[in-house]
């Protein structure tokens, strides 16, 4: 039994299997997902699990490089916006169209029970070394 981190089994393998700039995607519960890319549903209900509260488990677990956020999120979603903006440094944004259609080369999309507008966050893998 694994004895740290996270223990979603499904979480855990992709973040073993990833390299040095491939990405996943925490998502809302109303995010498209490609039926190509592996999905990882979380959600339990409307709000639960938020996305922030997946977001906090995964920094323990994954090298973040930089995110990618729909630019829609400063303007409609504001409170996620700046508390994301006070987490990362570099954060990189996209139309929520474009952002779409980059979650198509996903490695995985977590969904979660996040119920607020454009709160979804790419994550893109760094390298420990």
């Amino acid at each position: 039994m694994k004895k740290n981190g996270i223990i979603n089994s499904e979480i855990s393998k992709v973040l073993s299997d990833m390299g040095h700039t491939d990405y996943i995607v925490i998502a809302d519960c109303g995010l498209p997902i490609p039926g190509d890319v592996i999905k990882i549903d979380l959600s339990v209900k409307q709000g639960m699990p938020t996305l922030l509260q997946v977001l906090e488990e995964l920094e323990k677990d994954m090298e973040i490089e930089k995110v990618t956020l729909a630019s829609e999120v400063t303007e409609h979603n504001q409170s996620l916006g700046l508390e994301l903006k006070d987490r990362f440094e570099t954060i990189d944004y996209l139309p929520h169209d474009d952002f779409k259609i980059v979650t198509s080369k996903a490695k995985a999309i977590i969904r979660t029970g996040e119920a607020t507008p454009y709160a979804n966050i790419i994550l893109h893998s760094g390298v420990i070394f």
